[in-house]
Formats: structure tokens, C-alpha cells, sequence
């Protein structure tokens, strides 16, 4: 190896040192979403969204939302508390969903339906109990298909139970997604 090829592989790596320093600097600035504390005086995420209390999400009785609806909760709760004790409620949580179910490919040999999907939506909103006033509002909604496999009834009622608590919780993550972004930006 030669003078020349030794100086362009030096010359290769002379940003290096920058890209370290500059690494370090901004490191700083890097806060984890669900830190245990903040810089800016403001609570935790984790505290945070600990002090939500989700209201009952209304469903009409032996209807497919109703137990949607109750693992829409559980699901929001245990994203917000980790499983352990709420904190004193801050804030409340109304939700509102709204499910239904499409035929996406019909056998022709059968006339049964082979793939459905199901779509939940919901809406919901984020109030703050001291002053009443609704701080965040949104709409979340996912498509989850299944396979109906053809004449096995029980095989497609559990690909269509499956298929809802898969959108459940999507959901539930979405909207506690969305209110841990309120909680560190304040919008």
C-alpha cells in the first residue's frame, strides 16, 4: 500500500470525530416517551395517562361491540397503569365505537363467503377534570380480515372473534399512542 491509498482511507474517516461529537451533544435532547421523569416540570407519561379514568364505552347488550367494548377498556387500562394502580383520575376518557363486517371474496363453487373483513371505528375524547374542558379529540379506525373457511361455521365465528380483538387492540394502542403524544407536546 502506497502513500496515496494510506491518505484515502484516513481521509475516509476524518468525519467520524464530528459525527461523534455531534451525537453527544444532541444526546441530550433525546427523552424517552415513557420516562420516568421529564426535564420540562411537567408529570411523566407513565403518571400521566396513569390518572385517566376510561369511562364505561357504551354498547348495546348481545351485540358483537359489547364485549369489544369491554376489552377496548381493559386494554386502554392496563396501557395506561402497566397493570398496577391508577393514579388519583386527572383526567377522563369517553369512547365511542362503531364495527361492521364486509364479505370480501365469495366462492363461487359454494356461494359462501372465503375472506371478510371487519372494520371497527371509534371516537373519542379527552376531558380534563378540573375545568371541564375537552382537551384532545379524536378517530381511530383499523381493517382486520379473516378467512371464513368456507362451511366450518365454528372455524369462522372463531376467525371473526379473533379478527375484532385483533382490531381492539389496535385501537386501544392507537388512542393511547395518541394521548402520550398529548401529554409530552400538550396539543
Amino acid at each position: 500500500m502506497g502513500w496515496g491509498e494510506g491518505r484515502a482511507s484516513v481521509n475516509r474517516f476524518r468525519h467520524v470525530p464530528i459525527v461523534l461529537l455531534s451525537a453527544a451533544l444532541l444526546g441530550g435532547c433525546f427523552q424517552p416517551l415513557y420516562s420516568a421523569s421529564t426535564e420540562t416540570g411537567r408529570p411523566a407519561v407513565r403518571d400521566a395517562l396513569s390518572s385517566i379514568e376510561v369511562q364505561q364505552i357504551d354498547a348495546a347488550a348481545n351485540t358483537s361491540e359489547a364485549p369489544l367494548a369491554v376489552q377496548i377498556r381493559n386494554d386502554l387500562l392496563f396501557n395506561f397503569t402497566g397493570g398496577g394502580y391508577s393514579a388519583p383520575p386527572t383526567h377522563k376518557l369517553k369512547v365511542q365505537i362503531n364495527g361492521n363486517r364486509a364479505v370480501v371474496v365469495i366462492d363461487r363453487a359454494t356461494a359462501l363467503p372465503n375472506v371478510e373483513t371487519y372494520t371497527l371505528k371509534t371516537s373519542y375524547s379527552l376531558t380534563e377534570i378540573a375545568t371541564g374542558k375537552v382537551v384532545v379529540t379524536g378517530n381511530a379506525s383499523t381493517a382486520v380480515s379473516y378467512d371464513t373457511l368456507g362451511q366450518q361455521r365454528f372455524a369462522r365465528l372463531s376467525g371473526m372473534h379473533d379478527a375484532e380483538r385483533r382490531a381492539a387492540k389496535v385501537l386501544a394502542d392507537n388512542i393511547t399512542s395518541r394521548l402520550a403524544s398529548y401529554f409530552i407536546s400538550g396539543s
